[in-house]
């Protein structure tokens, strides 16, 4: 069993901002980054949003500097994956798939969220060719291009409305006639000239080999299946949090999967803190998941310096 100051769950931006402030507070800190450590953003091509760089940055590069940065002020990264947390207070027993054990006093979980994607067969090669499930971090390369949105909740028609800003023509995709986006919310996108609702249809083949040309769409009721002449796909149809392994543990869950915790990042187990997508419901930004996690390290330093 390796005993430790704090353990970090998670690898991202989340992860390593924690990591970064619980360090330099004195606590040894080691994070469990997984198989591939650096989360979703080691499959951005380009940033443009993310604060502090003049140009647009691929992921890879912000997430390398992270891990670089963390490794130069004494945290240890390993490719743990772990499989359960143990325990109603400090210090908590974590077990990794490898069958290594941690007794940890204090734990940040900040293991993300994974969009939910549909599943076509061209998705992931023209993933950052069109193809993306945040309108806030590619809309701005759609500028002046028609672009199709694929969902129903709030978050389809909050990115239907943010791409009408710069795109002449959005599409809005689902498979229904009802939503279950705020009735507000789908006023305001029925009232927008720019959008275009196409209901009772399901996504059936994204257009185009090197970079998205079009989507293909099917009638649910019909069968009948009609190409719109697309520049982008934006799936809006949710996210899957990465927190499976925490069913078993003491911590909260929302009913969706995501990790109860307050605005100073605590979560319903004292010593247990969370971060980044894994608790978010809102945002998914990385430059917001670095914010919330340095929160988190600074609030399990606090516990592990009042705990020794």
């Amino acid at each position: 069993m390796t005993e430790i100051d704090l353990l970090i769950i998670g690898a991202g931006p989340a992860g390593c901002s924690a990591a970064i402030y619980a360090v330099r507070a004195g606590v040894k800190t080691i994070i469990a980054g997984g198989a591939a450590p650096g989360g979703q953003l080691l499959q951005t091509s380009e940033i443009e949003n993310y604060a502090g760089f003049v140009n647009p940055i691929g992921g890879f590069e912000i997430m390398d500097a992270m891990h670089k940065q963390c490794k130069r002020l004494g945290v240890e990264i390993t490719s743990d994956e772990v499989v359960k947390i143990e325990g109603e207070k400090t210090p908590f027993t974590v077990t990794c798939a490898d069958g290594k054990i941690y007794s940890a006093k204090s734990i940040v979980i900040a293991t993300g969220a994974k969009a939910r994607w549909l599943g076509l067969t061209e998705e992931e090669k023209l993933r950052g060719k069109g193809v993306s499930a945040c309108a806030t971090c590619d809309g701005f390369f759609m500028r002046g291009k028609t672009v199709a949105v694929v969902g129903g909740g709030n978050t389809a028609f909050e990115d239907a409305l943010f791409l009408s800003q710069f795109c002449p023509k959005v599409y809005l995709v689902h498979r229904r006639e009802g939503f279950r986006a705020d009735q507000v919310t789908v006023e305001l996108a029925r009232h927008n000239p720019k959008i275009e609702f196409v209901l009772n249809a399901v996504p059936e083949k994204i257009l185009g080999t090197d970079a998205v040309e079009g989507l293909r769409v099917k009638n649910v009721q019909t069968g009948e299946t009609k190409d719109l002449a697309v520049s982008g796909v934006f799936v809006a149809i949710g996210a899957v949090p990465q927190t499976d392994f925490l069913k078993t543990s003491l911590v909260a869950l929302a009913d969706d999967g995501l990790v109860l915790a307050d605005d100073r990042a605590h979560t319903t187990l004292e010593g247990i803190f969370a971060a980044g997508d894994c608790a978010d419901k809102h945002y998914r930004q990385a430059i917001i998941a670095a914010g919330t996690g340095a929160k988190a390290g600074i609030e399990a330093a606090a516990f592990v310096n009042k705990h020794r």
